[in-house]
C-alpha cells in the first residue's frame, strides 16, 4: 500500500512539474504573441465573419428546401439568388481570410525566426557550443515556425471555434432545442479522450522533437564530412546508421499512431452514433409535423458544425502540447547567459581615439578551468605591444587555442584581467571588444561566395585595390592573378577548390582587411611552406600598420622573427629566453 501510495504521490508531483512548466512555456510565447495582437484581431474577425455567413447560408439553404417542397410560401428566384450570393461571399472571405492569413505568418515567422537567430548569435559561447549545431538548426528552423505559426493561429482559432460552437448552438436552440440534446452527446466523450491522451501526446511530441534532432545532427555531420566517410571507407556503416534512426523513428511513430488509431476509431464510433441518432430524430420530428424538412436539413448540416468545433477545439490541445515543447526547447537555448555588449560605445570610442598609434594588450594573472572542472591555466601573465609577434608554443591539448579565445572574450576567466593598453589608457577585454581584433582560426574558415565577397564580410566597403594589397600581403595575389575571374572567383564550400595553404592564405588576407589593432593567428600557416610562412609574417610586420600579431604555432622556424616567445605548459606560462628559442628550432 505505502508503494502504491509512494507512486501516486510522485506521479502527482511529475504532472504538476509539467504542468508548471506549461505554464511557464505559455508566458514565454505571450512574450512573442502580444506584439501581434492587431494581426490576431484582424484574423479573428474575418474567422468570425466566415462563421457568420456559414450561418446565414444554412437558413438560407432551410428556406429553400421548404419552398421547393412546398411546406412553405416565398419567393423561390430570391431566395436561389440570397443562395448564391453567400455562397459567393462565402468563397471570397475564405479567399481573403487565406491570404492575409499566409501574408501574417510569412511575417510573423520572420521576425521570430530573426529574433531567435539574434539571441542565438548572442549567447554565451561555451554554453551554446554544448549543442550539436544539427540540433541548433533543428531547434532555430522547425521549433520557430511552429512558434510562429502558433502564435497567430491559437488564440484565433480558439476564438472562431468557441464563437462557431456558441453561435451554432444558439440556432439550434431557437428552432428546435431537442435537437441541442443530441448534437451535444458526443462531447462528453471528446473532452474524456482529450485529457486522457494529454500526458501521451506531450510524452511524444518532446520523442518527435529529440529524434529529429537527432537526425538533422546526423545528416549535417554526415555531408559536412563526406570527404573523411569516403577516405576511410565508411560509407556503408554510414548508411546502415541511417537506417537505423529511420527504424528508431518508424518504431516511435507506429507506437504512437497505434494508439492514436484506437482513440480516433473510439471518437468516430460515437461520432456516427450522435449522426444517425440525430438522423433518425430528426425523421421522426418530422414526420409527427414538429419540423420541417428544411428544418431537418439545417439540423443535419448545424450537427456537424458543433461536432466540428467540438473537435477542432479539442485538437487545439495536442497543438498547445506541441507549442509549448518547441517553446522549451528554444527556452533552453535563448535563456542561457548572453554575451555582455554594454561597453560597445567606449570600445568603439576607445579604438578611434588610438588606432593611429596602436594598442597592445596586457594579461595579468590569468587563471581558467573548463565548466567540467579541468584547470588549463593559473597565474598566466604576458604582455605584446603595436609592432611586436608573440609567439605562443606547446604542446597540443595545453590551451594555446583557449588563451586566443579568451583574448577573444569567447570564454570568462575565472581569475586576473585581460586588458587593452594603449598610452596610459586601460580597457578590460569584453565581447564589446572584439572590433579591435583579427582572427585566424585553426581549419578552413572560408565562406561560400567569391573571394572579393569573403573579403568585403570584415571590410564592406573595401575597393579592389584594397582587396588585392591584402592578397599580396598574405602571400595570396601570386595564385589569385592567375585565375581565369581573379578575386571574383567562386569558393565552394569549406574552401572547396582551393589547396589547404592558399585558403590559409586567404584567411590571412581576409584578417588582414579588417585592419584590427590585434591579429590572431592559430595555427594560421600550418599549411604553407617554411620559406612562405616567413615572409607573410614579414609583410605583416613590415607593413606601416601598428599591428600586435599574436602567433600559436607547433613549429618553432618562425619563432626567431618573434619579439618574444611564451611556452604554455604545465598551466603556466613561460617567458622563452633566446637560448631556449635556438634549442627549439634546432630540435625541430
Amino acid at each position: 500500500m505505502r508503494i502504491r501510495e509512494r507512486a501516486k504521490f510522485y506521479a502527482r508531483r511529475i504532472r504538476e512539474g509539467r504542468l508548471k512548466q506549461m505554464r511557464r512555456q505559455i508566458r514565454w510565447i505571450y512574450g512573442y504573441a502580444r506584439h501581434y495582437w492587431k494581426e490576431m484581431c484582424f484574423y479573428t474577425v474575418l474567422g468570425m465573419g466566415g462563421v457568420l455567413l456559414g450561418l446565414v447560408s444554412s437558413l438560407i439553404s432551410r428556406d429553400m428546401v421548404d419552398i421547393v417542397t412546398g411546406m412553405k410560401t416565398g419567393q423561390l428566384a430570391r431566395t436561389f439568388g440570397w443562395m448564391i450570393g453567400m455562397s459567393l461571399a462565402s468563397i471570397i472571405v475564405n479567399q481573403i481570410t487565406s491570404y492575409f492569413s499566409n501574408r501574417i505568418s510569412y511575417q510573423v515567422d520572420a521576425e521570430i525566426k530573426a529574433d531567435i537567430f539574434e539571441k542565438i548569435m548572442v549567447t554565451d559561447w561555451e554554453s551554446v557550443t554544448q549543442y550539436h549545431t544539427g540540433d541548433l538548426l533543428t531547434r532555430w528552423s522547425s521549433d520557430a515556425s511552429n512558434i510562429s505559426s502558433g502564435v497567430l493561429s491559437f488564440i484565433p482559432s480558439l476564438i472562431i471555434n468557441v464563437f462557431k460552437f456558441a453561435g451554432t448552438l444558439w440556432l439550434v436552440i431557437r428552432s428546435d432545442w431537442t435537437f441541442a440534446v443530441f448534437a451535444l452527446l458526443g462531447i462528453p466523450f471528446s473532452m474524456l479522450m482529450s485529457r486522457t491522451l494529454l500526458t501521451r501526446m506531450q510524452n511524444q511530441n518532446e520523442k518527435n522533437a529529440a529524434m529529429s534532432a537527432k537526425m538533422s545532427g546526423f545528416n549535417q555531420e554526415t555531408f559536412s564530412n563526406i570527404q573523411t566517410i569516403k577516405a576511410f571507407d565508411l560509407i556503408h556503416r554510414y548508411i546502415s546508421r541511417l537506417k537505423g534512426l529511420q527504424k528508431e523513428y518508424i518504431d516511435m511513430q507506429l507506437s504512437y499512431a497505434r494508439m492514436t488509431m484506437g482513440s480516433s476509431i473510439l471518437l468516430g464510433l460515437i461520432g456516427l452514433a450522435v449522426t444517425y441518432s440525430s438522423y433518425g430524430w430528426g425523421i421522426y420530428r418530422v414526420f409527427t409535423g414538429a419540423i420541417t424538412y428544411g428544418t431537418m436539413t439545417m439540423f443535419l448540416s448545424l450537427s456537424g458544425n458543433l461536432t466540428g468545433s467540438v473537435n477542432a477545439l479539442a485538437s487545439l490541445i495536442p497543438g498547445l502540447i506541441s507549442l509549448t515543447t518547441s517553446a522549451g526547447r528554444l527556452m533552453d537555448i535563448v535563456e542561457m547567459p548572453r554575451e555582455d555588449y554594454s561597453q560597445a560605445d567606449e570600445a568603439c570610442e576607445f579604438l578611434a581615439s588610438h588606432r593611429g598609434d596602436g594598442i597592445g594588450l596586457e594579461v595579468n594573472d590569468l587563471s581558467y578551468a573548463y565548466r567540467t572542472g579541468t584547470t588549463v591555466f593559473k597565474g598566466v601573465s604576458f604582455y605584446a605591444r603595436p609592432h611586436e609577434i608573440i609567439g605562443l608554443v606547446g604542446p597540443s591539448g595545453e590551451g594555446k587555442t583557449t588563451m586566443l579565445r579568451l583574448l577573444l572574450a569567447l570564454l570568462k576567466p575565472a581569475g586576473g584581467s585581460i586588458r587593452l593598453v594603449a598610452g596610459r589608457d586601460r580597457m578590460p577585454v569584453t565581447p564589446a571588444t572584439r572590433i579591435m581584433f583579427s582572427c585566424v582560426p585553426q581549419g578552413n574558415t572560408m565562406f561560400s561566395g567569391t573571394i572579393a565577397e569573403n573579403m568585403r564580410n570584415v571590410a564592406p566597403g573595401a575597393t579592389d585595390e584594397d582587396i588585392i594589397a591584402a592578397l599580396k600581403l598574405a602571400c595570396a595575389w601570386d595564385f589569385v592573378s592567375r585565375l581565369p575571374e581573379g578575386i571574383r572567383t567562386k569558393i565552394r564550400e569549406r574552401g572547396g577548390g582551393f589547396s589547404e595553404g592558399q585558403a590559409q592564405r586567404l584567411s590571412i588576407a581576409r584578417a588582414l582587411m579588417r585592419h584590427a589593432p590585434i591579429l590572431l593567428l592559430d595555427e594560421a600557416s600550418s599549411a604553407l611552406d617554411v620559406a612562405t610562412e616567413r615572409e607573410v609574417l614579414r609583410n605583416i610586420m613590415t607593413d606601416s600598420y601598428p599591428r600586435v600579431v599574436i602567433v600559436t604555432t607547433h613549429r618553432p622556424t618562425v619563432l626567431s622573427m618573434c619579439t618574444r616567445v611564451y611556452q604554455i605548459r604545465d598551466l603556466t606560462c613561460t617567458k622563452l629566453d633566446r637560448d631556449q628559442i635556438e634549442k627549439l628550432i634546432r630540435d625541430f
